[in-house]
């Protein structure tokens, strides 16, 4: 990051009910307090950096901006943050040193949904509150007293898919998953809500991470009757499907999943990404939302701290992870202390709280707070670019 060049941007930045202004027109205020510790893992390194270097940016922002306005109640926010590679053992030996060498108040992350769940029986023993950057429904449900997250679930997103199939008549599909968390995660999804809505799938392939080609998957989904491709995964083996169907000449429309929400995978796609649907938050299309919706102040705001901050880096919907969850953790803070506990609760209090995934309202029965009319968009990429369709 480029030093404090944020503190002069001079823009709202909404928390919860609350307004925070940066400005530099007046000197940092005193911080008396002893630190409020809040912890982070991330894969900011390996495969999914695209995912977890954003999370790891957004979080170090939100703690700068928050301590150039005062901190909390006089204590400043420091973060502790360590890269997990994106190797779940590691996630597991971070969050112990996090909790018992740092000793910190909440964490954030991790970034992948198998690091997510490798890490929850760690975090359910020592009551620790746990704020998910990773997409699975069973990161939340069923719920788990210490753990939240704030990515919109892969239940959300596949009934936005489906939703749109059915109404362009689209009933028969092939799917193809990534072999791992987030992967196996959305291929239950698309397996148990296509019968409720009377889609069937006819084909059922899969790839590993670490895959290179997937023209054999894809030449046998092109021997079958399938009409559309829903591919689930991030990057880059999504954007190697979408070359690989291009290559083989396949017509049958695809559909990603919003695990590839990102400027990079039209960097890898290229070409090859033009006419991809996919389920996106609102921050890739935030100037062409209606000045009506509540999020787009929010959305730009966040876009221009973010890009101010960190020249020659676009926005992602990933970094908003994080800033959501940083946004929720210090909000409860003010009430909490060093609490654990009462933290927990205060987060679990979370209600309309305008973020960059959507309009959080968390309760005791749901630890995501959000729903696919305000978190999802359906896009479609166009000459390169992103474009609403719905």
């Amino acid at each position: 990051m480029k030093g404090k060049k944020f503190l002069l941007l001079g823009f709202l930045l909404i928390i919860s009910a609350g307004l925070l202004v940066a400005s530099c027109e007046k000197a940092p205020p005193e911080l008396t307090g002893e630190p409020y510790v809040i912890g982070g893992i991330f894969s900011v390194t390996g495969r999914a950096s695209f995912l977890g270097e954003p999370e790891k940016k957004s979080m170090e922002l939100y703690a700068e901006i928050i301590n150039s306005e005062g901190g909390i109640n006089g204590h400043p926010v420091e973060v502790v943050i360590y890269d997990d590679e994106g190797d779940a053992t590691n996630s597991v030996t971070l969050v112990k040193k996090l909790i018992e060498k740092d000793n910190v108040l909440a964490i954030i992350g991790p970034s992948l949904s198998g690091n997510t769940l490798s890490i929850i029986p760690v975090i359910e023993e020592k009551e620790v509150p746990l704020v998910s950057c990773a997409a699975s429904v069973k990161i939340t449900q069923p719920i788990k007293k210490w753990v939240f997250k704030t990515p919109q679930t892969d239940v959300m997103a596949v009934e936005k898919i489906y939703e749109y199939l059915i109404a362009n008549n689209i009933k028969k599909i092939a799917i193809i998953t990534v072999a791992n968390g987030f992967g196996n995660s959305g291929k239950e999804q698309l397996q148990l809500l296509a019968p409720g809505m009377d889609i069937v799938i006819v084909a059922e392939e899969s790839f590993g991470p670490e895959d290179t080609d997937m023209t054999s998957q894809l030449t046998v989904i092109k021997g079958t009757d399938a009409e559309a491709i829903i591919c689930w995964g991030t990057n880059p083996g999504p954007a190697i499907v979408a070359k690989n169907i291009v290559q083989l000449d396949i017509k049958i429309p695809l559909f990603q999943s919003h695990g590839v929400a990102s400027p990079k995978f039209i960097d890898i796609a290229g070409d090859a990404a033009n006419g991809i649907i996919l389920p996106s938050g609102k921050i890739l299309v935030a100037k062409e939302l209606s000045k009506s919706d509540p999020q787009r102040k929010v959305l730009l705001n966040y876009k221009k701290l973010y890009e101010d901050a960190f020249e020659g880096s676009n926005v992602s919907s990933f970094g908003g992870h994080a800033w959501d969850a940083m946004a929720m953790v210090t909000e409860a803070l003010k009430v909490s202390g060093t609490d654990r506990a009462l933290l927990r609760d205060e987060i679990e209090k979370t209600t309309d709280y305008i973020g960059i995934h959507g309009i959080f309202n968390m309760s005791p029965e749901d630890h995501n707070g959000l729903n696919k009319e305000t978190a999802f968009v359906l896009l479609k990429i166009e000459d390169g670019k992103w474009v609403i369709i719905e």
